[in-house]
C-alpha cells in the first residue's frame, strides 16, 4: 500500500516545501498560523480543522494539499452541509449533489468534490480510494480529454474576443460527441467504483449464502440457524445501501434541472464568454467616449454610478447563468445516458440481492413446513399414547374393583382370574380400535 501511494503521489519540490515552511512560520494579521501539517491522514487536526486532500487536475496530475473547511468552501463555492457529507467520521447515505461550481459525490468509500478543473478527494489509505485515483489518472492521460475541451474553450474565447458576442452555442456545436467533459469522466469513475464495490460484495454474499442455505435444509441446527441469521442481517444492510445508490441515480435521471446543474465545464465556458463579451462592450463604450487611451478617473464618476453599474453587471451575470441552465436542460443526453448505464448495473446488483432474499425466504418456509410436519407427528403420537394409556387404565379399574373388602363366589374358582384377564383385554382392544377408527374418520391422523 505504501509503495502504491509513493508511486501515485509525486514528491513535492524543494521550493514548494520552503515556501510552505515560510507561510507556516509567518503569523497572519490576527496572530494565528494559517496552515499547519497534519499528523494523521484524513483526520482533523486538533483546533485547526485541516484535512488532507488528494487533488487530481484535468491533466491527470495528482498532489496532496492540506486545507481547512472554510478554505474548501470558498474554493468550491459549497455550503458547510455539503462538506459535512464527506466527513469520514460520520456515516451518511450515498448522495450525488450538483451545485453551481462543483459536484459533491458520496458513494461508499469514494467521497470527493468534482469541479470543472479538478477532483478533490479525501486522502485515505483505503484501497478503493487509491484505485479510484489511479483509474482516473489512467483515463485522463489515455483519452486526452483535457486537450479537447481546452481547445474548445480557447476557440470560444477567441471567437468572443473577435466578435464581442455573448452567444456560445456555436462553440459547442464543434465539440466531438466521443468525449465527455472532465466532471463527467470523474463522475463516471466514481460510479463505476461504487457499483463494482457493491457488486463484488453481493457476489461474495451469494457464494457464502447458497451452500449455507442448502446445508440448513438438510440439517436444522442451532449453529446453522445462527449463521443464517447473521447472513440475513448482512443482506438487509447491503440491500439498503444498493437501494440508496439506485434511488439516487434514478432521482438524478428524473430531474432534468439537477442534471443541467452538473454541466460544470459548459457553465464555466459560458461564464468566460460572458466576461469577454462584457469587456468588449466596455471597450466599445470607451471608444464612444471622450478618450480612448486614458482610463476614466474613479474620482470623476460618482459612487452611485459605480454601484449601479456593479449591480447591473451582477444582474446580467445571473441572467446569463439562468439562460445557460435553461439551454443546458434541453441537451442533457450525455449525462442521462451515462447515468442510465450505471443504473442498469446497480439495478442488476439489486436484483441479485432480491433473488437471494427470496431464496432465503423460501428456505425459511421450507424449514417451517418441516417443523410443522414434525410437530404434527408428535401430536399424533401423543394422541395414540393417550388412547393406549386410557385402555391400560381399564385394568387398573378392574383390579380396584376386585381388591375391595367383600366376598365374591368367583374368588373360589381357579379359572376366574384367567377369564377376567381375557374379558378385560378384549374389551381394551375393542375400545382402542374404536378410538383409532374415530381418529381416522375425523382425519386426525393419516392411518
Amino acid at each position: 500500500m505504501a509503495d502504491l501511494k509513493e508511486r501515485l503521489l509525486p514528491p513535492k519540490p524543494a521550493s514548494a516545501i520552503n515556501l510552505r515552511e515560510a507561510i507556516n512560520n509567518r503569523p497572519s494579521a490576527s496572530g494565528r498560523v494559517p496552515f499547519q501539517g497534519v499528523d494523521v491522514l484524513g483526520l482533523k487536526k486538533r483546533g485547526q480543522g485541516l484535512r488532507s486532500w488528494i487533488r487530481v487536475d484535468s491533466s491527470g496530475n495528482s498532489q496532496i494539499i492540506e486545507v481547512d473547511k472554510f478554505t474548501m468552501m470558498r474554493r468550491c463555492d459549497l455550503p458547510a452541509r455539503d462538506l459535512r457529507l464527506l466527513d469520514p467520521l460520520f456515516v451518511y447515505p450515498s448522495t450525488i449533489l450538483g451545485r453551481e461550481k462543483a459536484i459533491v459525490v458520496n458513494l461508499e468509500q469514494i467521497r470527493c468534490i468534482i469541479t470543472a478543473d479538478e477532483v478533490l478527494l479525501l486522502n485515505s489509505l483505503d484501497s478503493y480510494v487509491l484505485q479510484y485515483v489511479v483509474e482516473l489518472q489512467r483515463r485522463l492521460k489515455a483519452t486526452g480529454v483535457d486537450e479537447v475541451w481546452q481547445n474548445d474553450a480557447n476557440h470560444g474565447a477567441d471567437l468572443n474576443r473577435r466578435r464581442g458576442s455573448r452567444n456560445f452555442d456555436n462553440v459547442f456545436g464543434n465539440t466531438s460527441p466521443d468525449y465527455l467533459p472532465f466532471e463527467f469522466r470523474a463522475l463516471e469513475v466514481a460510479l463505476e467504483a461504487a457499483c463494482t464495490f457493491l457488486d463484488s460484495q453481493a457476489a461474495e454474499l451469494e457464494i457464502e449464502a447458497y451452500p449455507l442455505l442448502d446445508e440448513l435444509t438438510s440439517k436444522i441446527s442451532t449453529l446453522n440457524l445462527e449463521r443464517v441469521r447473521r447472513l440475513k442481517s448482512r443482506l438487509v444492510a447491503l440491500t439498503r445501501r444498493v437501494q440508496k445508490v439506485r434511488d439516487e441515480i434514478e432521482q438524478l435521471m428524473d430531474d432534468d434541472g439537477d442534471m443541467a446543474e452538473m454541466y460544470l465545464t459548459e457553465k464555466k465556458m459560458r461564464m468566460e464568454s460572458f466576461v469577454y463579451g462584457d469587456q468588449s462592450v466596455t471597450g466599445y463604450r470607451s471608444i464612444d467616449g471622450a478618450s480612448i487611451s486614458a482610463p476614466v478617473s474613479p474620482v470623476s464618476s460618482p459612487p452611485e454610478t459605480r454601484r449601479l453599474e456593479k449591480s447591473l453587471s451582477i444582474a446580467r451575470s445571473r441572467h446569463e447563468s439562468m439562460r445557460s441552465s435553461e439551454s443546458t436542460t434541453e441537451n442533457i443526453e450525455e449525462l442521462e445516458m451515462l447515468l442510465e448505464a450505471y443504473f442498469v448495473v446497480i439495478d442488476s446488483t439489486l436484483n441479485k440481492l432480491t433473488s437471494l432474499k427470496e431464496y432465503i425466504d423460501d428456505t425459511e418456509d421450507f424449514i417451517n413446513i418441516q417443523l410443522d410436519n414434525v410437530r404434527n407427528q408428535l401430536i399424533q403420537f401423543e394422541l395414540l399414547l393417550t388412547t393406549a394409556t386410557f385402555v391400560v387404565a381399564i385394568f387398573g379399574v378392574v383390579a380396584g374393583i376386585f381388591g375391595m373388602n367383600f366376598e365374591i363366589p368367583m374368588f373360589g374358582d381357579p379359572d376366574a382370574f384367567k377369564w377376567v384377564l381375557l374379558i378385560t383385554g378384549a374389551s381394551g382392544i375393542v375400545i382402542f380400535a374404536a378410538f383409532v377408527w374415530f381418529f381416522r374418520y375425523k382425519r386426525l391422523m393419516p392411518l
